[in-house]
């Protein structure tokens, strides 16, 4: 089997679908095609592949290639010492991982001289061999044959052929493979404290003294474990158990030896692999499961990361509506900016309805004055310091407005990354002459309106949704971010004349310097009248138009379809469907009912298959649908803004801001998030907190533990009668999440512990 086959074979076993399919999709991305362009418009080729299967084909077509380099370089470099055997270069062909390539390949890699080199030197490898061929022999009168100037001794005889022994073993493939095997399976993760480092590390305290199973830390405590001994608060430790694993360990380096008797030189064999296991691969061991461990971890952290952006990337828009955002402030007052339908900025003031003025008659009436000025239909407060007083300072302006006049909504809207972006050299680009303050609440009431369009412009691992991100490995969290924005930014579209240039920045085939061309023509020349128009930008050529095409859209312009996801390159088959139908294009797009006679298989030929039919259909059903949900809002409680007026017992709604491996962080209106943990999400064993909730979700809360002076906040979505009477009060709009009513099973205990833990990570 040649090397592009097994690779295909490889990554078709792990993705579910066919060599065909993923040689199919290999051959698109390699010719320059994107991701969400190969899902949505090339099904016929993948056959079908969504986006999440063909990012990880990417990711593991990366991996298997470079492992394929490998190995050829590992073939090539054991042929150049004439040491290639069959078996040899069949086992290299049969290793299914850089580590086991690793392995084979260590017996051969020049290394450094070492003790196994100086003692062949010495001449004492046929004393190993004549231990090794006679078990029964007198040692010390075997050894006494191989005294000389260098060996002055039998001990520095017997000394070493250990040596030499010591080096085979632990550069036996076979070996390390079955002692790997053995220790993900039975050995412990243990942390311990470094004498001194209690007030230090009290954060960390639940680790003082701390043991679990190796193969079942998730991997939120491995990763405060590794900060803890990253800040050298504890020590780690990775080994079987101390009553029967290390005796177990060296009977399989023994094995590794071959069958052993009772004679004086199994007795010396088994003192050696004793030796081994102790001295060398109890710290090779240490060494690869602690790496297994981290990477493990930053790949549940990353991943977790990634969907709870997607979750708030694709959270519902409140829409085009002119919106007041208020950046809450105390001692530097509260900043106002106020945006029109399109975000562009109308308005800005600043209040100070706290100390040390107390003007809050003034800024009641600043507030219902930009209110009349520009018909502000929503009003959006940042979560911040100050967040619940401003909000009562709004709801008591808003009972000033004269009769008649349209209520604008309020809502709390997450500042995370606002003052990222208030400093960054966008902002000041975008407002070169507004304090950055003000910035920030034009970012608050955007992200209200679009938060995909606003938050594009955030730094991913500043918008506070994961899970220890400033531990993981960067590079890999960056490309796992960039890939969850661009595969956000692509499902939902974007409309080419009123999109900045950061958002069109992630469309298929773009890029920032694209993207700001398009934003310069479109500023010297005016709106796009079609895609078309497109190919006139500078630098935007056939294959760039190819790949972002379908996800511009341009709402009422000269071509209908641009206003929908089908391709321009299909726009023909989409006029031949609208044909069938008999009717103006116009009047046939959003019209399901017209459509209803369509066959897809009639429209089928060499060039387009059914799969693009259906879409070219679904799309004319429901042009430029967006998969976002339907905006609603938690309803805070009055008389709850801080955290001294919280009570166990009471029913609450608010939203999930961040949902980890132990469970779900929840904004009840009072500055601190708090942690529904993974026991407490429903009342039924839930494995992975994500079956329950996502980021953005209204829910339902009852409040369990409250600890003032840690901040501590425990809440429950568990049903029982006393929580379910008080939320049917619920407001009248879509309502919030709660559990289900299937009895609770299984043990996941340790509510205490990931409060401890959140707080940590937060």
């Amino acid at each position: 089997m040649d090397t592009t086959a097994r690779i295909a074979r490889t990554i078709a076993a792990e993705i579910g679908a066919s060599p065909s399919q993923v040689t199919a999709a290999a051959d698109l991305l390699d010719g320059g095609a994107t991701v969400p362009f190969v899902a949505r418009y090339r099904k016929e080729a993948t056959g079908g592949l969504d986006d999440t299967q063909l990012r990880t084909l990417a990711d593991r077509l990366a991996y298997l290639r470079e492992m394929e380099a490998r190995r050829a370089a590992i073939l090539n470099s054991i042929k150049d010492q004439g040491k290639l055997t069959d078996d040899l270069a069949r086992a290299i062909a049969g290793a299914e991982t850089k580590a086991a390539l690793e392995d084979i390949y260590l017996p051969f890699k020049p290394k450094r001289r070492t003790k196994a080199m100086i003692a062949r030197e010495n001449g004492l490898e046929p004393l190993l061999r004549a231990i090794q061929g006679n078990r029964a022999a007198d040692l010390a009168a075997l050894a006494a044959g191989f005294i000389t100037e260098a060996v002055p001794d039998v001990k520095a005889a017997l000394d070493g052929a250990r040596d030499i022994l010591v080096e085979e073993l632990s550069e036996n493939a076979a070996l390390l493979g079955n002692l790997r095997d053995f220790m993900r399976a039975e050995a412990f993760i243990a942390a311990r404290l470094i004498a001194g480092k209690e007030q230090a590390g009290a954060k960390f305290s639940d680790y003082f003294d701390h043991r679990e199973k190796w193969s079942a830390i998730p991997s939120h405590r491995a990763l405060a474990i590794l900060r803890a001994a990253k800040e050298e608060i504890v020590t780690i430790d990775i080994s079987p158990d101390p009553d029967t694993g290390a005796q177990r360990a060296e009977g399989i380096v023994a094995l590794a030896l071959g069958p052993l008797g009772h004679g004086p030189g199994d007795q010396w064999l088994r003192q050696v692999a004793g030796w081994t296991w102790r001295v060398r691969l109890s710290n090779t061991m240490y060494i690869d499961l602690l790496t297994e461990l981290r990477k493990r971890a930053h790949d549940e952290a990353i991943r977790v990361f990634g969907r709870n952006l997607r979750d708030l990337l694709l959270a519902a828009p409140a829409g085009a509506r002119v919106t007041l955002g208020i950046d809450p402030g105390i001692r530097t007052g509260c900043k106002i900016a106020v945006v029109d339908a399109t975000g562009k900025l109308l308005d800005t003031a600043t209040i100070y309805p706290f100390q040390p003025k107390n003007d809050l008659r003034g800024a009641e009436s600043t507030v219902l004055a930009l209110i009349a000025r520009h018909g502000a239909d929503l009003i959006a407060i940042g979560n911040g310091t100050a967040s619940r007083e401003t909000e009562r300072l709004v709801a008591e302006a808003l009972k000033r407005l004269p009769k008649g006049v349209k209520v604008p909504t309020k809502v709390i809207v997450s500042e995370a990354g606002a003052s990222v972006y208030s400093a960054s050299e966008l902002a000041a680009k975008e407002f070169p002459q507004l304090d950055v303050s003000l910035r920030g609440a034009v970012s608050i009431a955007r992200r209200l309106q679009d938060p995909l369009a606003e938050l594009v412009k955030v730094p991913p691992e500043s918008i506070g949704v994961g899970q220890y991100q400033h531990d993981v490995d960067q590079r890999q969290l960056a490309k796992t971010l960039e890939a969850v924005v661009e595969d956000a930014v692509n499902a939902v579209g974007v409309d080419l004349n009123t999109a900045s240039a950061p958002l069109l920045a992630h469309v298929a085939g773009l890029g920032p310097s694209l993207a700001q061309n398009i934003v310069a023509w479109r500023d010297e020349n005016g709106a796009f009248p079609s895609r078309a128009a497109l190919k006139k930008v500078t630098g935007l050529g056939p294959r760039a138009f190819e790949q972002c095409a379908g996800f511009l859209r341009i709402p009422g312009g000269k071509e209908p379809l641009d206003a929908s996801a089908v391709h321009p390159e299909a726009y023909g088959v989409a006029r031949k469907i609208v044909a069938a139908c008999g009717r103006d294009i116009r009047a046939i797009m959003g019209d399901g009912a017209a459509l209803k006679s369509i066959r897809a298989e009639q429209f089928v030929d060499e060039h387009f298959g059914l799969p693009t039919i259906r879409d070219i259909l679904s799309e004319l059903e429901k042009p430029g649908r967006d998969p976002r949900p339907s905006f609603v809002t938690a309803s805070f409680a009055d008389g709850v803004n801080e955290i001294t007026d919280l009570k166990p017992g009471m029913v609450l709604e608010g939203t999930v801001t961040n949902v980890a491996a132990f469970g779900a962080f929840v904004d009840i209106g009072v500055h601190q998030d708090g942690l529904v943990h993974v026991s407490q999400l429903a009342n039924r064993f839930v494995k992975d907190p994500n079956e329950v909730v996502k980021v953005g979700d209204v829910v339902r809360v009852r409040v369990t533990e409250v600890d003032v002076p840690r901040k501590r906040i425990g809440l429950t979505m568990r049903t029982d009668a006393e929580a379910a009477k008080p939320a049917q009060k619920a407001q009248g709009k879509p309502g919030p999440r709660s559990a289900s009513a299937a009895p609770q099973t299984g043990g996941q205990g340790g509510f205490g512990a990931a409060l401890a833990e959140a707080m940590r990570r937060k």
